[in-house]
């Protein structure tokens, strides 16, 4: 059974690695949010969904891959800036962070509803786009186009985030927020207004995510649940509130869940599980969470 030629394991890790940089656009921006928030957004895995069948009906519309992805980030990053100031924002001010959780818990149940409503049950293919379908050589071994493509776009997308955050004034407020808020608004500074560019940020990470993720797998409503599930387990092995730990447990279990699909797959929706629970034996607060954010 695991005697697997090595071409196939390469496969399997650029498979692994294209799978985790979807778990480190969701987990970054989950950790974000949290970050600025200390609000667990479990509609996360919605706007994820909505950025696939954004770009879905784009496509549909224009029959251009490349269109409906440029468009469909900004599309649901702009619905989530009107989630937060409309439906968040009020709540904030009850002073008690139960409601947010449970607002986001409605949206997470409500909204696939709404959709399985306008499109049906059925899951719809997304085509791969031209020049991206099959796969390429490498030294001898067989790399998937799509895949590689996934893996660079996280990768700028990821470099940029950073970029933003370290470079920008507005990325250094934001990181500041993170630290102390009522500092930041004793400086000046509209700290609702910086929410709301956080959360809409962290929104279009999981839009981007499910927009590339859209032609690797079947598009329907309930994409985001599975999903989200998996990307809750990246953002607490890597660390509640970290950017880096995203990236880094994304990888991990990316990997884990890919090779565990190779040689056991019934136990891949499994695994995954053991591998937080051992990690937060060893490190309750993820692997490069802060202190106090277990």
């Amino acid at each position: 059974m695991f005697d697997i030629p090595f071409n196939i394991l390469v496969m399997q890790a650029v498979i692994g690695l294209a799978l985790g940089a979807v778990f480190i656009l969701l987990a970054s921006g989950l950790s974000m949010i949290y970050g600025l928030m200390d609000v667990v957004n479990f509609a996360h895995g919605v706007f994820y969904m909505l950025g696939a069948f954004a770009l879905f009906q784009i496509n549909m519309l224009v029959g251009n891959f490349w269109i409906g992805l440029i468009l469909a980030v900004p599309l649901v990053a702009g619905l989530g800036a009107l989630t937060e100031m409309g439906l968040l924002r009020p709540l904030y001010k009850t002073g008690n962070p139960l409601y947010p959780l449970l607002l986001t818990f409605g949206l997470s149940v409500a909204v696939p509803d709404v959709v399985k409503i306008l499109y049906g049950l059925m899951a719809m293919p997304v085509n791969y786009p031209e020049g991206l379908s099959g796969s390429f050589m490498f030294w001898g071994l067989i790399i998937p186009k799509y895949r590689m493509f996934v893996i660079v776009v996280t990768a700028v997308a990821m470099a940029a985030l950073f970029l933003f955050l370290k470079k920008s004034s507005l990325g250094m407020i934001l990181r500041a927020s993170t630290t102390d808020k009522l500092m930041v608004d004793a400086l000046g500074v509209n700290v609702s207004r910086v929410l709301t560019v956080g959360f809409t940020i962290g929104i279009g990470l999981a839009a981007l995510g499910g927009g590339v993720a859209a032609p690797m797998v079947a598009v329907e409503p309930d994409m985001g649940l599975n999903m989200i599930l998996q990307s809750f387990v990246v953002t607490v092995v890597g660390g509640l509130g970290s950017l880096g730990g995203a990236i880094v447990g994304g990888i991990i279990i990316g990997q884990v869940v890919s090779f565990t699909s190779l040689f056991a797959g019934e136990y891949a929706d499994v695994v995954i599980y053991l591998v937080m629970a051992v990690i937060l034996l060893a490190r309750p607060r993820g692997l490069m969470g802060e202190i106090g954010r277990e």
